[in-house]
This record gives C-alpha cells, structure tokens and sequence, in this order.
C-alpha cells in the first residue's frame, strides 16, 4: 500500500472518530445537570417558569434531544458550530481567537516535554546504576507524581512573587502597547512558566521511557556485535541504540498530544493565559453549551489529527514498518 492510499484510508477513519465524539460530547453535556436557561436565569433574579420557558425556546433548548443532535450535527458537517449564549458570538469565532494561545502553549511544552525527556533518558541509560542515573529517575519520579496544579502555584509563588523574576500570568503585559521585537520578548517572558510547568510533568514520561527503550535496544545481537567490531561507543549509541528506541517515545507522543491539550486546561486557568482551556471552564461555569461542545470538538480533532501524522511519520522513520489500513 503507497503512503497516498495510507493517507486517505485512516483519514476517512478519523473523520468517523471526530463525528463519533461529536455526537458522544453532545450527549454527555446534556446528560449534566442543568442547562443555560436555569444559570441565566437565577442570575438576573427571574427565575419564574414563564421565563425560564422563554430563554429554553430562545436557545432551543425546548425540543426533543434527538432533534437538537441533529441540528447539532448538520451545522457541525457544514462547519458551524452554533452561538455563544453568554458571549453573543458564534463559537468559531470565540474558539479561533483563543486557539493560537492554545496552540503556542501547547506546542511549547510538547517540543521542551520531548526535546528535554529525550535528552535526560539517554543520559540516564548511558549512566545506568550511577550517580546521575538515580538523580535523574529521582527527580522524573517527583515530577511525574507531584499534581501539575501544585506545581504551577509554587512556580508562580517563587519565581513571580518571591524572586520577580517572571510575570505571574497572562499573555503579555496589559495595555503595554507593545510591538515587534519588544512584545515577542513580552510573550516569551510571560511564557516561561505554564511552559514550564507544564512540560515537565510530561518530560518524566519521556525520561523514563527513553531510558527504558535505550536499554532494551541496547541489549540486542546487533548492538553487541557493533561493540565487538570496535564501534565507538557515542557513534552506538547514536547510530544503532537511539535511532531504534525512538520509535515506542514518538508513538507514546503522538498519544501524549491529547494529555497536553488537557493539561493546557489547568495551566491556562492557574496563569490566566487566553487560551481555549480558559474558555472552556468559563463555558463550564456558565453552562455555555455550545462553546463547550465546540472546544471538545476542536480538541478531538487536533488529537485525531497528531493520531494520523504519527502514523504516517511511522513510515518515514522506519521503513521496515508495513502500513496496513
């Protein structure tokens, strides 16, 4: 099978996904407790039945479940994805201001999580039973079962309120007026800790099986007889050890994306940084329905999307990999 058909085969089978999740999404926020018109409601101090009926034909919510799924899932096919009720904006537009900090977010601490988790496993596995090897699974260890949020807040107490040496939370400097070089240096700075503290829950998981990996690889026929032949021992572990067990550390990534998505979540609330994760517990907060089906749905999407390009990297790095649909 080419890499064309490949391609098409399993993005067909993701298109499925996403509108399985689609459906299964809306169905669970509906099975919640509540609904807008109650929150709206008791917010401005009518919270008689008359109007309570009024804002459920307002919003639509006074037909029959199966009938909102389906207009649900008509305007999700053509690439609406409804009106905010607490915004008075479609949710397109609310989601695409806020996906870049997402995205920027995210990214930042997949690529540290991975570039650092790397670097420390083999570290790790070229010192094994040493010294740096215990420090470095120790601290693994301590960051993969310290809670994200318990770190975040002590990262913010130290280095924002302590030390000064960082912004606490946003973006970038309000009403700085900032442009060019000046406001990227401005969002890097305000950058450093979610990134941080985000990544670093997901650089133990990369450090601890990069370490793994390396070692199994390295035990293998074809590593001991490139020893025998007299390889240098930096060209093995480059060349045949890393190469080999990078495989099971880019598939557990691809995997991983989705977990930082909803790790971005957390982050973005203890940081207050605008991303979707924010607007989705504010959605949460105020029962917005419509943003909260149309930020699972974007979520899924990119973690089905990541799914479909580390299959096909697959190929790419290892062409002894037959791709099957």
């Amino acid at each position: 099978m080419n890499t064309l058909d490949f391609f098409l085969k399993r993005l067909l089978k993701a298109a499925f996904v996403v509108l399985g999740v689609v459906v299964f999404n809306f169905l669970l926020i509906h099975l919640a407790p509540g609904d807008p018109a109650t929150v709206i409601a008791g917010e401005s101090g009518a919270g008689d039945a008359q109007f309570l009926a009024q804002l459920r034909q307002q919003f639509g919510l006074d037909q029959p479940l199966y009938v909102q799924l389906w207009l649900y899932v008509k305007g999700v096919l053509s690439f609406n994805m409804g009106f905010s009720y607490r915004n008075n904006l479609p949710v397109s537009e609310l989601i695409l201001e806020r996906l870049p900090a997402t995205l920027l977010l995210s990214a930042s601490a997949f690529v540290l999580s991975l570039l650092l988790g790397i670097l420390l496993g083999v570290m790790a596995a070229a010192r094994r039973g040493k010294l740096a090897d215990s420090l470095i699974m120790s601290g693994a260890l301590l960051f993969y079962a310290t809670p994200l949020f318990w770190v975040s807040l002590m990262a913010m107490l130290v280095f924002s309120i302590r030390l000064d040496w960082l912004p606490p939370f946003g973006m970038e400097t309000i009403g700085g007026g900032l442009t060019g070089t000046a406001r990227a240096w401005d969002v890097l700075q305000h950058m450093v800790l979610p990134v941080a503290t985000l990544g670093l829950f997901f650089t133990a998981i990369y450090t601890r099986l990069t370490r793994a990996s390396m070692l199994e690889v390295a035990s293998l026929d074809f590593v001991k007889t490139a020893r025998a032949k007299g390889v240098p021992r930096r060209q093995i572990t480059r060349r045949h050890v890393l190469r080999n067990a990078m495989l099971p550390v880019f598939t557990f990534a691809g995997i991983q994306a989705g977990q930082i998505l909803g790790g971005a979540v957390l982050t973005e609330t203890v940081f207050a940084w605008p991303g979707i994760g924010r607007l989705m517990f504010d959605a949460l907060i105020q029962r917005d329905y419509p943003v909260l089906m149309g930020v699972f749905l974007v979520t899924s999407a990119l973690v089905v999307l990541v799914n479909l390009l580390t299959d096909v990297f697959y190929r790419f790095v290892d062409p002894r990999i037959e791709a099957t649909a």
